[in-house]
């Protein structure tokens, strides 16, 4: 199976200033750095990386990626290439004159963490007091410098109730996008006790009914009413309304079996062409030290960047490619959501040593849904290979140049279906701000579609 690389999450570090208690890399402040790549070797892991994929949605994390001394050098290597740069960071050591450094440096954005709406409870989590105040702290001097950023959530046992108010405060703080990630028991999570499966199912529909998946049109009621039917169940408070924000489950593929159930032509569907869990197939990560794996929370080295170009490890290595034709196996196998969910490839590993396993966190049994396999919409797919059929101008190329390569295929069969539907036979940037604004009024702002059309802040 032919696959192209479109997103890389870099631990450039596994030295870290907190010390959390699931942290999948084990990361702590005084972690032996002598192994990690030099700056030279990632400039030139850079640029095999762009031989692959020149227009990559390029994660430097860490580790706390500030800890680096030239995170902002590769940063600017990495955008000078046409990568798309976003910085993984705790927030805690980030101040104004970072953000200001990761705009001029070309990054376009940060993810931050937060897992609690309590400081003393987020601090506890991530073992230092103050980190609550500090995260929160970084946010407001990204927002400062007109960078966007993600809020990034550890789903545990201990915060679920306050997963509505989580969404409120991402809302507040002026997050874009709200991730929810669910444990992948590796690293210093490995002992951890997952949240029960039943409990998945009804997370992740708070999560889709909140965003107004599954709602009929003229109904006002909240989402957060209809979700679940116990009164005394703290989700039925009036909180959550996720207004404009995009609120996504990570590590819970089957997320989109749910969103399927619920509106089988909901724009939060959108996923790579494969349709299932990107590791190995659309995603990868490199380690410090330079091992690249299909995903963060699968360490299993494919190959090694001291001794392997990137571009041969890509193709060639033995775990790519059993992911990208899997024979999966359990409930995942059979399953007619196999094409647009296949399960976390990564919670199989680290429970049963097989990245082919079941997920056990799915509590779902295949068959009730009709028995076929279902794939998802052209218009849902991000990876499509869509050639321009139409005269494009030259400042709406360099608009869809701009765009991360994954999602460019699907903004040009979009843009050109509107076009042809309205005789319009030259693509503008005014077409394409057209097909924006009605894809917000259709849609509201969270269609990622929308998101594409963005430009970053200007570096300088």
């Amino acid at each position: 199976m032919a696959a192209q690389v479109y997103s890389i999450s870099w631990n450039l570090t596994q030295r870290c200033n907190l010390h959390c208690a699931h942290c999948y890399m084990s990361a702590f402040a005084a972690a032996d750095a002598s192994q990690e790549l030099s700056t030279k070797e990632c400039r030139r892991v850079i640029s095999e990386i762009a031989a692959v994929n020149p227009n990559v949605f390029m994660i430097l994390t860490g580790g706390e990626p500030l800890l680096r001394k030239d995170i902002f050098d590769l940063a600017a290597c990495s955008a000078d290439q046409g990568f798309t740069v976003v910085l993984g960071t705790n927030g805690v050591l980030l101040r104004e004159p970072h953000a200001r450094q990761m705009r001029q440096s070309g990054i376009q954005g940060a993810s931050i963490s937060l897992d609690s709406t309590e400081p003393a409870r987020h601090d506890a989590f991530r073992h230092l007091p103050g980190a609550w105040k500090g995260a929160v702290r970084a946010t407001e001097a990204l927002r400062a410098e007109g960078l966007d950023f993600a809020v990034h959530t550890s789903v545990m046992a201990w915060n679920l109730g306050e997963i509505p108010a989580i969404v409120d405060l991402a809302a507040e703080l002026g997050a874009k996008v709200l991730n929810f990630f669910f444990l992948v028991r590796t690293g210093r999570g490995a002992g951890m006790t997952d949240i029960p499966p039943e409990q998945y199912e009804q997370i992740l529909t708070y999560l889709a009914r909140v965003q107004g998946v599954g709602k009929a049109d003229g109904d006002t009621a909240d989402a957060t009413s209809t979700v679940f039917d116990k009164a005394e169940d703290p989700w039925t408070v009036p909180v959550g309304r996720s207004g404009g924000l995009i609120i996504r489950a990570k590590c819970a593929p089957f997320f989109r079996r749910i969103l399927y159930t619920l509106d089988a032509q909901s724009p939060l569907l959108q996923n790579y062409a494969h349709g299932s869990c990107p590791a190995g197939k659309a995603y990868c990560r490199i380690m410090p030290e330079g091992d690249v794996t299909p995903c963060p929370y699968m360490p299993l080295a494919a190959g090694n960047l001291r001794s392997q170009p990137f571009g041969e490890i890509w193709r060639t290595a033995e775990v790519f490619n059993a992911l990208r034709e899997p024979h999966l196996g359990g409930r995942c196998g059979p399953c007619e959501f196999s094409k647009i969910c296949g399960g976390c490839r990564c919670r199989a590993y680290a429970t049963y040593g097989d990245y082919l396993a079941e997920d056990p966190a799915c509590a779902y049994q295949p068959g009730q849904f009709g028995g076929q396999i279902i794939a998802l919409a052209e218009e849902q797919t991000f990876g499509l290979d869509a050639p321009l059929t139409l005269e494009w101008s030259p400042e709406a190329e360099a608009r869809l140049q701009r765009l991360p390569s994954f999602a460019r295929g699907m903004v040009v069969k979009g843009v050109e279906r509107y076009a042809a539907a309205h005789g319009i036979r030259r693509i503008t940037p005014e077409i394409m701000q057209t097909v924006r604004e009605q894809a917000e009024a259709r849609f509201g702002r969270r269609f990622s579609f929308n998101q594409f059309f963005r430009q970053g802040p200007p570096r300088g």
